[in-house]
Formats: C-alpha cells, sequence, structure tokens
C-alpha cells in the first residue's frame, strides 16, 4: 500500500449517545420525552422527543414549546466518556484497535475484522449483534476507504432497517460529492481540537458565503488555489471532500482495569456479610492502583440488587483511600439504602435496594499520584493526627457520626452553617449544583440575604420576642413595607431593652408561587441602652430574635 493511500475504516456510530448515556446510568427510561442541552441549544434528543417536533441544534424555548412534557438535563461530558467506556471494551473484546473518537463515536481498521469474520459486512454486522445483546440498540454502521468518509457513511447511509453500509473501494469521491459542505464542521477535524473545529466552522461558513454548498463543488476547485486562500487547514478538508483521507486510525491503548466488582450468588442480605466478603476486593482495588504509583481520592461504589435496583453513589476522601476506608463507604452506603445502624440490618425498610444485594463495584472516579500522599519524613503535624483520629472515630460509628462546620448558602443565617460529613461535601450542594461543592453554593445570587458584616452569634432557634411602640402597642410592618409605629422597646427572655437605634426593615421574600410554603418577612438592625446590636426578624405578628453582633 503505497503512503497516503486511503485505509478502509470501519466506523461505529452510537445515535443520540448523550440519551443513551442518561438511560444507562439509571436515571430516565427509554420512552421518555428527553432532550440534553448545551449553551442552550439541543445537542441530543430521545426518540420520542423527536417524535412530537424536537431536533438537535433547536434552542431550549422552541424546544419546549413543540413538546411541553420535555424533560430536559444538562450536557455531562464525564458522564457520556463513563457509559462509553464498558461499550469501547467490549468491542475491542471482538475486534482489537479501536480509536476513541469522542463518545458515541469509534473507529477500527476494517482488515483484520473482515479477513476474520468473512468480510467487512459480516464484521461490522457481528459487531453490531453482540452490542445489541449488550443492550445497546441503533448502533449504526459505515466502511469506507477513510474514517471521514467511514463517518458519513454510518450517519447517512444507514437506516434501522439496514444499519450497515459499505462504500466500495475508491467510490469515496462519488459518494462525498452530493453531501453538504456542513458536515466537514463537525466530523472532518477529528483529533485537531477546539481550534480546528473552529477553524473548519469557519471555512465552512465561508464557503457558503461563496455558494459552494456540496463537497463534490468544495473537491472541484483547484487544490493550489485553496492553498493560498485558505491555508493548510483548507487543503486538508479539500483533501476530505474528494474522498483522499490518508488520516490513520490510531487505536488506543486500553486503560488498566482498576475498578473490581463481586458478584453475589445468592445474594446477600446483611449488611455485615458484603463488607466482610469485600475486604480482599478492597485489597486488591488498592493493590492494583498502588502498582502504579496512584491512590485513590474519590471512590465511585455501586449496588445492584436481585430485583433490579442500583443504588451508585461517589465518596470522598480527606486524604487517600485505604482497604478499610473502602470497606467503610461500602457498608455506610447500604446502611444508607437500608435505613438501619451501619453495623448490619436486614432488607426490610430499604430504600434504594428493595431485595438483596447481588453486585458490588468499586472504581476510582478521581486518582492522585501516591507521592503526594506519601508520609511526611519528620511526621505530619498535627493536621495529620487529627485526620487519622477523626477518621478512626467516624469508621466507628459510621458515616455521620464525625460532622464539620461549613459554610453554605440561602437568605437565613441558619441555613448557611451546614453540617458535612468528615471528609465529605454536602449532599445537598452537591445534588444542586453538580460540581463546585459549597463555594458554588455560596456563590449563587440570593436576593434578601444579609450582606456583610454578618452577625458574629447566631441563634439555633430564634428567639421569640416583643417588639413595642413607646405607648406599648405591638409594632408590624404592612404588606408595603411601611412600620406601624416607631420601635421603642424589647423584651427578650423576660428582659426589658430599650431601642437607643434601629434601621429596616428589609424584607426576605420567599417561594411567591407557593401559597403553603410561601414567606414575607422583614429584618431590622437595633441597638439596645447596653450597646448591643441585634438582629431582629418580623414574620406577620411574630417577632424573633434571628442573631446577635458582638
Amino acid at each position: 500500500m503505497t503512503p497516503g493511500t486511503p485505509v478502509r475504516s470501519l466506523v461505529l456510530w452510537f445515535p443520540d449517545w448523550p440519551v443513551t448515556a442518561l438511560e444507562r446510568e439509571a436515571a430516565a427510561a427509554a420512552a421518555d420525552r428527553i432532550a440534553v442541552v448545551e449553551r442552550n441549544l439541543v445537542v441530543a434528543c430521545s426518540a420520542a422527543a423527536r417524535a412530537e417536533g424536537v431536533r438537535r441544534g433547536q434552542r431550549r424555548r422552541d424546544a419546549q414549546a413543540r413538546c411541553p412534557g420535555l424533560t430536559l438535563v444538562n450536557a455531562d461530558a464525564a458522564r457520556d466518556h463513563r457509559a462509553f467506556a464498558p461499550i469501547v471494551s467490549l468491542i475491542e473484546e471482538r475486534a482489537p484497535g479501536v480509536q476513541l473518537v469522542r463518545p458515541g463515536l469509534c473507529a477500527l481498521r476494517a482488515r483484520g475484522p473482515a479477513r476474520y469474520y468473512g468480510g467487512e459486512t459480516e464484521a461490522a454486522r457481528m459487531l453490531i449483534g453482540t452490542l445489541r445483546e449488550a443492550g445497546i440498540d441503533g448502533v449504526r454502521a459505515g466502511i469506507a476507504d477513510g474514517p471521514f468518509t467511514a463517518e458519513q457513511a454510518a450517519r447517512g447511509g444507514t437506516s434501522a432497517e439496514d444499519p450497515v453500509f459499505v462504500v466500495p473501494a475508491g467510490g469515496a469521491a462519488g459518494f462525498l460529492a452530493p453531501l453538504s459542505v456542513a458536515v466537514l464542521d463537525a466530523s472532518a477535524m477529528i483529533g485537531a481540537g477546539a481550534a480546528g473545529t473552529k477553524d473548519a466552522a469557519d471555512l465552512v461558513g465561508l464557503l457558503a458565503r461563496l455558494g459552494v454548498q456540496t463537497l463534490g463543488g468544495f473537491a472541484g476547485m483547484e487544490p493550489d488555489r485553496v492553498r493560498e486562500r485558505f491555508g493548510e487547514r483548507g487543503v486538508r478538508l479539500h483533501s476530505l471532500a474528494a474522498g483522499h483521507d490518508s488520516r490513520p486510525v490510531q487505536p488506543r491503548t486500553p486503560p488498566p482495569e482498576l475498578e473490581r466488582e463481586v458478584a453475589f450468588e445468592p445474594p446477600l442480605e446483611i449488611a455485615d456479610q458484603v463488607a466482610f466478603a469485600m475486604r480482599v476486593t478492597a485489597d486488591d482495588f488498592i493493590g492494583g492502583l498502588g502498582a502504579m504509583d496512584l491512590v485513590c481520592t474519590e471512590l465511585r461504589v455501586e449496588l445492584v440488587g436481585d430485583r433490579g435496583e442500583r443504588s451508585e453513589r461517589v465518596w470522598l476522601h480527606p486524604g487517600s483511600f485505604d482497604a478499610a476506608a473502602v470497606v467503610d463507604r461500602v457498608r455506610w452506603q447500604l446502611a444508607e439504602d437500608v435505613g438501619a445502624d451501619p453495623s448490619g440490618g436486614d432488607a426490610a425498610g430499604r430504600r434504594g435496594l428493595r431485595s438483596g444485594v447481588t453486585l458490588v463495584r468499586i472504581s476510582p472516579e478521581a486518582v492522585d499520584a501516591a507521592s503526594h500522599h506519601a508520609p511526611a519524613l519528620f511526621g505530619g503535624g498535627p493536621e495529620e493526627r487529627v485526620h487519622h483520629a477523626l477518621s478512626r472515630v467516624q469508621a466507628m460509628l459510621g458515616h455521620r457520626g464525625v460532622l464539620t462546620p461549613a459554610i453554605g448558602g440561602g437568605r437565613w443565617l441558619a441555613e448557611r452553617q451546614v453540617l458535612v460529613p468528615w471528609g465529605d461535601r454536602d449532599e445537598r450542594d452537591r445534588q444542586a449544583t453538580g460540581v463546585g461543592g459549597l463555594a458554588a453554593q455560596r456563590a449563587r445570587p440570593w436576593p434578601g440575604s444579609l450582606p456583610e458584616p454578618l452577625p458574629t452569634t447566631v441563634f439555633a432557634d430564634p428567639v421569640p420576642v416583643d417588639v413595642r411602640a413607646l405607648g406599648g402597642e405591638l409594632v408590624d410592618v404592612d404588606e408595603r413595607g411601611n412600620v406601624a409605629a416607631v420601635p421603642a422597646f424589647f423584651i427578650e427572655s423576660g428582659r426589658r431593652r430599650a431601642i437607643e437605634a434601629w434601621a429596616g426593615p428589609w424584607p426576605v421574600i420567599e417561594r411567591g408561587w407557593d401559597a403553603v410554603r410561601s414567606r414575607r418577612a422583614y429584618r431590622f438592625q437595633v441597638v439596645d441602652a447596653d450597646g448591643s446590636a441585634w438582629l431582629l426578624v418580623c414574620d406577620g405578628d411574630a417577632w424573633t430574635a434571628e442573631a446577635t453582633y458582638d
């Protein structure tokens, strides 16, 4: 084969993979009307949503207008890669040498599988059948000279009834000629990075303005003129449009198998039994990471019940996981699902798992170099001793046995006081933001929140007080925020405190759309005769002291 000759390539395309990845993580059902959005544009949608007019590239509002019951999910590249990794491994078991182009698209050389399975079409159908047995339907395959042409064959030449399309050797130019130049935008710069993709998009837009609408029209331009006008990247795209894709398939090096799993037959009902069975696996898991000079700092634990239900969670560690810490996380997750003491319990009362455990899978969500976590030469100091002490107490008492204070977000001071299990991030914040932790929650806009400087003493339970005018009548605030009378004193814990100065009111309005949970309150700052500053809240006819300034 002469240098520069296109290599026969087989491309597997998984339509709307972000939606499939969402379904495989048990976050959605196949019949749901789902659209995955990024930057307010639809990047993938389910078949049910497509049936109601939702399309890729639509704006969020247009998609919702066409399908009022549409469920919108933010794009998550990590989720797409995580769900696609085992699929690539499955393909490699049947045909090694797979190039992962992006989640939902992979390529491999067609020659080897074709010789082994008796032909290019037979090899493609075998791979599609293998994926169908694994629960992945709708996969399309394209075979042609070069990965670019093979991808276009998979996207444009296949159907649900015939998922394999083969472009004969030497026929790439004829197949590509009627296609729109827009296909160069997303596909032609595979491996070129964001800058290359942007260059391709700019060139496609320029070609459209020049009246060049098809790949055949672009391929008919003189290469020297293309180089003068568009540079080397333009020449590269010109070669692709002409079917001269000399780019080789670059097989990936399969990553090491870091995850471990244990299957139970018959299913286990007792948390202690599962934890005991995980000890050897946890040692093997940590040993495998240690062999590559790595440590696990975030651990994903997946539990599968006998009835098919799943429980999945990512656990954090203030340092790095050892085997005992891995077993503890499995036991704690079981305890939370069971709703019982971490020491064990039966299947009654399970929330996440309603039956016995049939499979436990542990995998590293984040790793770090072991050298960053090596003990110091002369000891780790007070911080390391505190870490060991708290971790040991937590192992004995359970996940929420050791709590540390953190500052969260909210309009009320009590809401900002968050108790987080040692080594973990706030669960409410993780569900609300997905990434960023408590810092992201604090950075949110909170209309009505108290500006700095904040009070130094915040009461765990607001202290009831009575705020009175000079004549003794109760002071209140009307719906327009007007104070009925000038506050003269307030009574706190039976003690009368004269008000020397006051400021306010500042409204705090929450959940105005919910008649049951709505709240309208007003804050006041007052200074009593002793010089103490108080933060008072008027909520309807009731007054409370929220905090004091020292």
